[in-house]
C-alpha cells in the first residue's frame, strides 16, 4: 500500500502531506521500509511487464 491513500488519526489530514509530527514520522517510517512506496500500481504493473517481456526473450533466444 501507498502511503498517500493513508490518513492520519491524529490530524485526520493524508499522511503523505506530513501536516503533524506523527504524519511526518509515519510518513519516514514508510519510506524507509518500503522502497517501492513512492510508485504508483500502474507504474508497478508496467515495470512488471518488461521484466516478463525480457524472460520471455531471454528464455526464446536460449531455445
Amino acid at each position: 500500500m501507498t502511503y498517500d491513500r493513508l490518513v492520519c488519526a491524529n490530524c485526520a489530514a493524508p499522511v503523505s502531506e506530513g501536516r503533524c509530527p506523527v504524519c511526518r514520522a509515519n510518513r519516514e517510517r514508510l519510506q524507509q521500509e518500503n522502497h517501492f512506496a513512492g510508485l504508483n500500481p500502474v507504474t508497478l504493473i508496467a515495470l512488471l511487464a518488461v521484466l516478463i517481456a525480457a524472460v520471455a526473450l531471454l528464455a526464446h533466444q536460449t531455445a
